[in-house]
């Protein structure tokens, strides 16, 4: 279960204003475009476009600390791990205590490409490790068409025109490193906080990217954070585990998983804030940077391709957060279960069907399955302790028609729980993904 530790009071998310550039979308969309943050110490950023990408939008991204980082990294599982992947886990593996930058690209993702996209991962590395005067200095990412190689021309010139473009600000860097992650995504997912932690503030800032190919296990997409905290290596590296285990991998789009996904987190050390050891210190900065990595990944569901709703389930009353985890897993990559909430249809059975072959033992006598609006009216309960309510259809109907829902099924077994967070499928996604190389 996520819980945020009252320790951190977060100053500011970011004021969330509409944004001209992007007026073609719902306003629901835009609410969520960050117009201004509170940036970590110490770190600065840019987004350029190096003419990779069809449209040329932005499709280089940088950021680079002043300072020496701590940093951690989970990956993708897919055997297929891209060329940006392999390299930036060596980089970790001989370098986690001296990493000055995260450099990406997106519109070619560098994967399924053999030898020559490991030198070509390198070289992105050696670029900024050039610029800024360190070895091993950067973690890469890389997003977009599978089974291409990188532009190397392009790529390099685009990182030494970003590194030029850097800044602290959030119109001319931040919100510039956004959009050039985007590749599918129709809104570029930024947040920044300040935030109080041993009598002092620090300040985190970070970007995602992803609309499909979203499913655990690890990440599901592109993202780092960075603070101004200090961190030990070996600490990061578990809190970031901690967190993405109920963020990150708590999220599904299309139950489909990348060959490139990448979560990092860069810690600087410029505040006074500095976690050098287990106890209460690290599991509030843990658990800030769980609610932190929520809030980036949920804007991944948000952002699903095609989606028109956003749903969160809330699995209730299990044996461990291990079986929570599975069974909402399972019921989120359910097609017939997202094909009912884009279709409306209040069709609850086929959330149990999707629960009973789940892998995780299940009472049927003892389940109750809830609809819960976001209105705060009225829940509806569709089955409670394995017996089928009298489902007033009208009330269901108008709950569905909400863009976001609860889903909160009970299992009657135990006292653990964990939320998983995913959206419908639509037409439109079909038809995005049949013309993405074209």
């Amino acid at each position: 279960m996520l819980r945020f530790n009252r320790q951190l009071i977060n100053k500011s998310f970011g004021q969330r204003l509409y944004s001209s550039k992007y007026n073609h979308l719902s306003a629901r969309k835009q609410s969520l475009i960050s117009q201004s943050g509170i940036y970590p110490t110490g770190f600065k950023a840019s987004g350029v476009a190096a003419n990779i990408k069809k449209n040329k939008n932005k499709d280089v991204a940088l950021v680079v600390s002043e300072l020496p980082c701590s940093a951690a990294a989970v990956f993708t599982t897919n055997k297929f791990q891209a060329a940006p992947v392999l390299v930036s886990k060596e980089t970790l593996a001989e370098n986690s205590n001296q990493v000055y930058a995260v450099v990406t690209n997106s519109g070619c993702a560098n994967a399924v490409t053999g030898a020559q996209g490991i030198t070509d991962a390198k070289k992105m590395r050696s670029v900024v490790d050039e610029l800024v005067g360190h070895r091993l200095s950067a973690l890469t990412m890389s997003t977009g068409v599978i089974g291409q190689n990188l532009p190397m021309d392009k790529i390099e010139s685009g990182i030494r025109d970003a590194y030029a473009h850097l800044s602290s600000e959030h119109t001319d860097g931040w919100a510039n490193a956004a959009e050039a992650f985007m590749t599918t995504d129709t809104f570029p997912k930024l947040r920044s906080g300040e935030f109080e932690l041993q009598n002092s503030k620090f300040r985190m800032a970070g970007i995602a990217k992803g609309a499909g190919m979203i499913h655990p296990n690890m990440a599901t997409l592109l993202g780092f954070m960075v603070t101004d905290a200090y961190v030990k290596p070996e600490l990061l590296k578990k809190a970031l585990k901690y967190a993405v285990d109920r963020s990150f991998n708590s999220i599904s789009v299309d139950g489909d998983m990348s060959t490139n996904d990448t979560i990092s987190v860069l810690a600087n050390g410029a505040s006074n804030v500095r976690i050098e050891s287990e106890g209460s210190d690290y599991e509030a900065f843990r658990d800030h940077l769980t609610h932190f990595a929520a809030e980036l990944a949920q804007l991944v569901v948000r952002d699903g391709e095609g989606a028109t709703k956003f749903v969160t389930l809330h699995i209730k009353g299990a044996e461990s957060f291990e079986s929570a985890k599975q069974a909402a897993s399972h019921i989120a990559t359910s097609m017939l279960v997202k094909t009912a909430l884009y279709g409306q249809d209040a069709n609850w059975g086929r959330i149990c069907a999707s629960l009973g072959h789940c892998g995780v033992d299940v009472d049927p006598s003892v389940v109750s399955v809830t609809f819960v609006p976001t209105d705060d009216s009225e829940r509806l309960k569709l089955m409670v302790k394995g017996e089928p309510e009298k489902v007033n259809e009208e009330r269901a109907s108008e709950i569905l028609k909400m863009e976001d829902l609860k889903i909160e099924v009970d299992l009657g077994l135990g006292n653990s729980e964990t939320k998983f967070w995913t959206c419908d499928i639509s037409h439109e996604y079909v038809s995005i993904n049949a013309d993405y190389r074209s």
